[in-house]
């Protein structure tokens, strides 16, 4: 067992005119200059009647036998997410197929889902690669999150255990809160004043839609500014079926189940993350399987700087692809 950071064989070199962390943050979020990949969506139904939307991009000439890269993305993301379009494009001159994955009531998934999605719905996860690998058994899955993303498909990974290789070649994690609690600590600081703000507005807009639209739900009145922290503690973990938010933290946080990973497993932090802590894997004792890269930049999921050859301005696509194909 290890707890010892790996260095990036790539060292991360941001622009220098973008190397403050708040702004690796928000350019990486914001900028994307491709159109979105075609794609067919499928629809995969859940045991509790919600719908998961999957967008499957399968490139010309790609066999059942080929890789599966399957994508989830972060807190009020989608399908369409910049990281995930960019890198869909990249599999695609590569052969391999690309699934995003929408969270409950995401993109192309808006609408199909009464419950509510949170932190740790890595069954939703599980349900769709069980339907995937019915469909292709031959065809290797590996399985990548971005922030809150990264969290579930190591939660799922953790849970699956010794099984975990029946099901996924390997995971991969960029930026993700495996500790919830110190991230919404975090979240909550003046200084990132801008991220509390955005995702409370459209996790709120969430909500009045998600309960305008099925009638059975209760009506429901949230104030127009709440902490994240007080959001959760008022209307994600009653409705979720949680005590509290401390409660839903603690049983959502993937770091109690890192351990538990037996497939090969990448986990990418950068040390000046404003919004997820660096040494939030720093105490647990982890298998020689999981490796853990902290760069010193970066900021939440931003990465721009220099990369050699295939994606220029956007190093973090570089790396992940370099990962992807390591398990070849």
């Amino acid at each position: 067992l290890t707890n010892v950071y790996v260095l990036v064989k790539k060292p991360f070199d941001p622009y220098p005119f973008i190397d403050d962390p708040h702004k690796q943050t928000i350019l990486g979020s914001l900028f994307n200059f491709l159109f979105e990949p075609d794609s067919l969506q499928k629809l995969v139904k859940l045991p509790d009647g919600d719908q998961i939307s999957l967008e499957i991009s399968t490139p010309s000439g790609w066999k059942p036998s080929d890789r599966t890269v399957f994508f989830v993305h972060g807190l009020c993301g989608s399908h369409k997410s910049p990281y995930i379009v960019r890198m869909t494009k990249w599999l695609q001159t590569l052969g391999m197929r690309a699934i995003r994955y929408n969270m409950r009531g995401c993109g192309s998934g808006k609408g199909l889902a009464k419950h509510a999605g949170h932190s740790g719905r890595s069954y939703d996860v599980f349900e769709c690669l069980k339907v995937l690998k019915v469909e292709h058994p031959d065809s290797p899955i590996v399985l990548i999150g971005f922030s809150l993303g990264g969290n579930i498909v190591l939660k799922l990974a953790g849970e699956l255990g010794s099984i975990g290789h029946h099901f996924l070649e390997k995971v991969i994690a960029v930026s993700p809160p495996v500790e919830l609690y110190s991230s919404i600590q975090l979240l909550g600081e003046p200084s990132n004043a801008i991220y509390e703000r955005y995702f409370y507005r459209l996790l709120r807009a969430d909500a009045y839609y998600r309960h305008k639209k099925f009638k059975d739900l209760p009506p429901i009145r949230l104030p127009k500014n709440l902490k994240l922290y007080e959001f959760d503690q008022l209307y994600t973990a009653p409705i979720c079926g949680f005590a509290s938010a401390i409660d839903y933290y603690n049983k959502c946080s993937s770091s109690h189940v890192v351990g538990d990973i037996s497939i090969p497993c990448n986990i990418l932090l950068a040390e000046d993350d404003p919004i997820i802590s660096p040494l939030s894997l720093d105490a647990f004792d982890l298998p020689a399987n999981v490796h853990v890269y902290k760069t010193k930049k970066g900021g939440h999921m931003g990465y721009l700087g220099r990369s050699e050859g295939r994606s220029g301005f956007y190093w973090l696509d570089s790396l992940i692809i370099d990962w992807i194909q390591e398990v070849s």
